[in-house]
């Protein structure tokens, strides 16, 4: 059996040149980074070259980019570390009803603490409108979260209009652009974040390998304890190899950017459309364009999401039902509930995310197997 990966919000297959680099890496460049002999400072220039890459991907400075384990250290550090330093000015922050739980759970842990956090609520395309922020922000107000492209529904958003809106007033602002990098355009500067998360897997790179972007003249309290590495803000010898394939992973990225996003839409599209077409109890969630190029989200009214998930995984189609982080929860998508969704609707939707492996032939395939799972479980649909 072929079998067709449409899961690529929840990982990617790590490119081969990213799998080259790390080898590579692991072979000949395996010193600490922060010894001062020639083992470790070659490290140290695989460790440069990587983070210039990444800085280039984010139109960023070097000094600016703080490698970590991930996506969601880098979250943690950004809300936890960033509350805390500034608790003296206010401990209110403000975040979005569908952010990743990476985000999410740091926010109720601060409500645990005594902040104050509000989650503040999105339309029925999973958007926030900056209107509703700008009235959400108070006179202790200290940080603003909101992730520039959903996870769940693909939906981006309004990250500059909101990081104008708060820096105006003084606020710092943070975005969680894990799903965003390497499908969309991710600019620092034009974006007007102060801290932003990415993280390595999301984009044929390693797990295990992330960034926090940190704007120069923020100060950042260090989540992790212990040594000097990256200068003072991110305890803990750094995972060359995987920070290595990190940056090879941008660079590509950077290089193929515009093609990736172009192709990754029309698949999306011939996907969606070919399902939308034959299927009259599948419906769309969440907004048009406005939206990742390569994500779609759509509901079967009536069926169970697991059920669909798991058929089609014996026909060799891999898709999801959402945040893979949340895999294991039976609750409904707080993102679709939030977008106004029943249980029951949010309990019927598959995520279909396609990525570089995938084509045309293969998105032909997944839309014939989701009509035969679909009228193999009840009346016929055609």
């Amino acid at each position: 059996m072929q079998r067709i990966y449409l899961d690529h919000n929840a990982t990617t297959r790590p490119h081969p040149a990213v799998i080259d680099e790390m080898v590579a890496c692991l072979k000949d460049s395996f010193g600490n980074p922060s010894s001062i002999h020639a083992f470790g400072q070659d490290a140290r220039r695989v460790l440069d070259r990587a983070r210039q890459r990444v800085a280039d991907l984010l139109g960023a400075e070097p000094e600016e980019v703080v490698f970590t384990s991930g996506g969601t250290e880098a979250d943690n550090q950004a809300i936890l570390a960033a509350a805390r330093g500034l608790s003296s000015r206010g401990r209110h922050v403000v975040t979005s009803a569908v952010e990743h739980q990476a985000v999410l759970h740091p926010c109720r842990h601060l409500e645990e603490l005594g902040h104050r956090v509000t989650y503040v609520p999105v339309d029925r395309d999973g958007l926030v409108a900056p209107e509703a922020v700008a009235a959400a922000l108070q006179g202790d107000t200290v940080l603003v979260s909101l992730m520039l492209a959903n996870n769940d529904v693909g939906t981006l958003q309004p990250v500059a209009e909101v990081a104008a809106l708060a820096r105006a007033r003084g606020i710092l602002v943070h975005s969680d652009a894990v799903q965003a990098l390497g499908k969309v355009p991710v600019d620092v500067r034009a974006l007007g974040v102060d801290l932003l998360s990415i993280s390595a897997h999301k984009l044929q790179g390693p797990k295990g390998a992330g960034a926090l972007f940190v704007r120069r003249g923020v100060t950042l309290p260090a989540l992790l304890h212990g040594g000097h590495h990256e200068r003072n803000r991110r305890a803990g010898t750094e995972n060359v190899p995987a920070i290595a394939g990190f940056g090879r992973a941008c660079a590509l990225a950077r290089e193929e950017l515009s093609a990736r996003s172009d192709r990754a839409r029309r698949l999306r599209d011939r996907l969606e459309q070919g399902i939308l077409g034959a299927v009259p109890l599948a419906s769309r969630n969440g907004g048009g364009e406005g939206r990742l190029p390569n994500t779609s989200n759509l509901s079967f009214e009536g069926l169970d999401a697991e059920t669909l998930l798991l058929n089609l995984d014996l026909l060799g189609v891999a898709v999801s039902t959402g945040a893979a982080c949340s895999s294991e929860s039976k609750r409904p998508s707080h993102v679709l509930m939030a977008m106004g969704r029943s249980a029951e609707e949010a309990r019927s939707s598959l995520r279909f995310s396609v990525g570089e492996e995938n084509d045309e032939g293969q998105i032909d395939r997944a839309i014939d197997a989701v009509k035969q799972v679909i009228d193999s479980l009840g009346p016929c649909t055609r």
